[in-house]
């Protein structure tokens, strides 16, 4: 085939500026850093607005020393931290109120996204996070969030067949949960590339009587090659599609690929219907954290610098 059959034909579209609805899904946005990632960062208040969300990944094999370290760096810097609970890597309930302790006592936590983890096994008594909400641990250490995965499109370790029955028993368990609960509940998802079948997915659950808020997985700009590779790592469902059909436009396959469009689109969804329960963005920064953040501060100063609209 010839090359240039890759490339599309014709002018691209003037991409179009955001505005206010792409400001208002943004505000309140979230961000998630490793422990080693967070060391390349001098003062996360170079970069991140104040009082900004910060998830803490927990990766197997990063002690819990240095999961407590970063957590009390950031809280100290002024920002929200918000370290995951890995069920499958805890050796049973007395090493979680451990933790639990120690990211209290040490830097002041009081919010979690409690999930499975990654490994295939347990390596102790959890297997869920379902189970770390049963131990009603948190509840009575006052925390104040508690955050539960989500997957847009699917999760293939927890349905092995393509469906979606144990992930939506599992969100109508934590939904009956929720209301048992002090502690104010949202289910942070998997990052996707497309709209639509986030739209659908979000719609699904509240049709099925699942109104917990959601807060929506955003990849931060990157290179195409390491979007593509997280993705399939992470079974990233049909909106894959979007980094394929970018990655045949040659003179784009070099360029940082942004979120323009999913927020775009997303943010449009929102204004159009205020109910949708989307509630904000969590972005995983997979090309640096601060292409993340310089990017999101960018588009909210865009927002900002764009008149109105006359009225009437």
């Amino acid at each position: 085939m010839a090359l240039m059959n890759f490339i599309r034909s014709g002018p691209a579209a003037a991409p179009q500026p955001p505005g206010p609805a792409v400001g208002a899904l943004l505000a309140g946005y979230s961000i998630e850093v490793m422990p080693r990632t967070a060391e390349k960062v001098a003062d996360f208040r170079a970069i991140l607005p104040q009082g900004t969300r910060v998830y803490i990944a927990h990766i197997d094999g990063t002690p819990i020393d240095d999961m407590v370290a970063t957590a009390r760096r950031i809280a100290r810097e002024g920002f929200v931290v918000m370290p995951h609970i890995p069920a499958r890597l805890l050796r049973d309930k007395a090493e979680l109120a451990d933790w639990i302790a120690r990211y209290q006592g040490e830097a002041g936590v009081d919010q979690a996204l409690l999930l499975a983890g990654g490994l295939r096994a347990a390596r102790g008594d959890f297997d869920s996070s379902m189970q770390l909400l049963e131990t009603g641990l948190f509840d009575r250490a006052g925390f104040t969030r508690l955050h539960v995965a989500g997957h847009p499109e699917g999760n293939r370790d927890i349905d092995p067949d393509g469906s979606d029955r144990a992930v939506m028993d599992a969100l109508h368990w934590k939904q009956d949960f929720s209301r048992r609960s002090n502690a104010r509940m949202a289910i942070t998802t998997q990052f996707c590339f497309s709209a639509a079948p986030v739209i659908a997915w979000a719609d699904r659950l509240r049709a099925a009587g699942i109104d917990l808020p959601i807060h929506i997985g955003i990849a931060g700009p990157a290179k195409l090659q390491t979007l593509i590779k997280f993705s399939i790592a992470c079974g990233v469902g049909p909106s894959l599609k979007v980094l394929q059909n970018r990655a045949r436009d040659l003179s784009k396959l070099l360029l940082p690929f942004a979120p323009d469009q999913i927020i775009a689109d997303l943010a449009a969804h929102k204004a159009a219907h205020p109910d949708f329960n989307i509630e904000t963005v969590h972005f995983f920064p997979l090309g640096g954290i601060g292409a993340a953040a310089n990017w999101a501060a960018a588009t909210c100063d865009t927002v900002s610098a764009t008149p109105m609209e006359p009225r009437g």
